[in-house]
């Protein structure tokens, strides 16, 4: 066993026998954990808040920007070159606690919503309130908020307020979510879509790792269904939709206009993939994300929704050599509860085996994947019954529900249950 593994069993061993948390703990512990999370905006957030609340864990979570939905997709076609904040901006949720005035009003700014008719008038309105310590706005909804966050929040507000001065259409704040035009601010100041999710996670005071799987170049996600149908955006994607699979995504330079979407849709299937390939676009892994995947002790390939929110980033060129390079001890694939629109009809190992395909190692030759973690309710197939494998992967199930949110994860329960799959890989390391 070389020196480098040593010591992260050392740490994994220590960090197993911990005893659970109290609020009389306050001393640091010497031992970090480092784990990467892949996840979107919601499937993974009770495993990433419970680790958030695990002592000795820091955490990166791993996110793609090609969110496209109504109101961020109207804010990306105002912002060309911006990649969809929505997700990011969720993910800036999970430590704050509305029982505490200062974060309750950080809640407020991320989920605040404009009504239909909003103007930019009623923007600037809110940014007045905001920039006045004194005014309470929303029945004092942000009254509470730091000096330090309301001042970055008010600056990256009024250079999106500028750029609405001198570009007056074309964005309608209609059910727009300050919290995304909050990054739209940080992006526009900085130019740089991962600077801005950096700067946005200290405003807010998020103490996970947020990291932008690529290095923040604007592309457009786009899936090919099994019968030859395009699905023409992330939106769709999502949404509810018959049970043919999806067989292809695709990472475009532009997004589909309605003329070329129609004009597309009357070609062959094969056809339709080899124009959809040529409008690819290129992304490449971010110096961020490979530093967090590279020195994770623990992987984990989170649930969500896979063909928008997981696979997505798979596809990025590099993240599956750095997985391969990485030296964590686990890397574990958690099975959906609850299966999502567009993966309608697939079992829990085909999941498993989808990712490990856009992982480019189908066979799991490369250890990409090292356990899987399934709840008890879902039944496995019949040939786990003995082997508890799944291309190579030892198959764990577990009470992994949350009991007061059926279809949900539990997050003490599951990050209990990664706890002892990775504790178990450390005997056999160490062995």
């Amino acid at each position: 066993m070389s020196l480098d593994t040593g010591m992260r069993v050392a740490r994994w061993t220590a960090f197993d026998r911990q005893a659970p948390p109290t609020t009389a703990t306050k001393t640091p512990r010497p031992h970090r954990i480092a784990v990467t999370l892949f996840t979107g905006g919601r499937g993974g957030a009770t495993i990433a808040r419970q680790l958030l609340r695990t002592p000795g864990i820091d955490l990166s979570l791993v996110i793609n920007g090609y969110d496209n939905g109504l109101s961020t997709g109207a804010l990306r076609r105002y912002l060309p070159g911006m990649l969809g904040p929505s997700d990011f901006r969720k993910n800036l949720l999970l430590h704050l606690d509305r029982d505490i005035p200062e974060q309750a009003a950080l809640i407020a700014v991320l989920r605040h919503r404009f009504p239909v008719g909003a103007t930019r008038k009623d923007l600037d309105d809110l940014v007045g309130t905001l920039a006045s310590p004194g005014r309470p706005c929303g029945e004092g909804a942000f009254a509470a908020l730091s000096e330090y966050a309301r001042a970055a929040i008010v600056r990256d507000l009024a250079v999106l307020r500028r750029r609405l001065e001198r570009h007056p259409g074309g964005l309608d704040l209609a059910d727009c979510a300050l919290g995304n035009l909050v990054f739209a601010g940080a992006y526009l100041r900085l130019d740089d879509f991962n600077a801005a999710v950096r700067s946005c996670a200290r405003t807010f005071g998020s103490p996970a790792r947020l990291v932008n799987v690529t290095n923040g170049e604007n592309v457009y996600l786009v899936a090919l269904k099994q019968d030859g149908r395009v699905l023409p955006d992330e939106a769709d994607i999502v949404a509810p939709q018959d049970a043919t699979a999806i067989t292809d995504l695709f990472l475009l330079r532009e997004p589909l206009t309605p003329r070329f979407w129609a004009e597309l849709d009357a070609r062959p299937a094969d056809q339709k993939r080899q124009i959809l390939t040529r409008l690819s676009g290129r992304v490449s892994l971010g110096a961020d994300a490979r530093d967090a995947i590279q020195r994770a002790d623990l992987i984990v390939y989170g649930p969500g929704t896979p063909h928008s929110s997981l696979l997505p980033s798979y596809l990025t060129p590099g993240v599956a050599e750095a997985i391969t390079a990485s030296p964590a001890l686990g890397k574990v694939f958690v099975v959906n509860i609850r299966a999502d629109h567009d993966v309608q009809g697939l079992s829990a190992p085909d999941l498993v085996d989808l990712t490990l395909s856009y992982l480019g190692d189908p066979f799991n030759e490369r250890r990409t994947i090292t356990d899987i973690l399934c709840h008890r309710g879902s039944v496995p197939p019949a040939e786990l019954t003995d082997r508890r494998t799944w291309a190579g992967a030892r198959w764990t199930l577990a009470d992994l529900e949350a009991s007061d949110h059926p279809g949900q994860h539990g997050g003490r329960r599951t990050v209990s249950a990664l706890t002892s799959v990775v504790g178990d890989a450390t005997l056999v390391t160490s062995g």
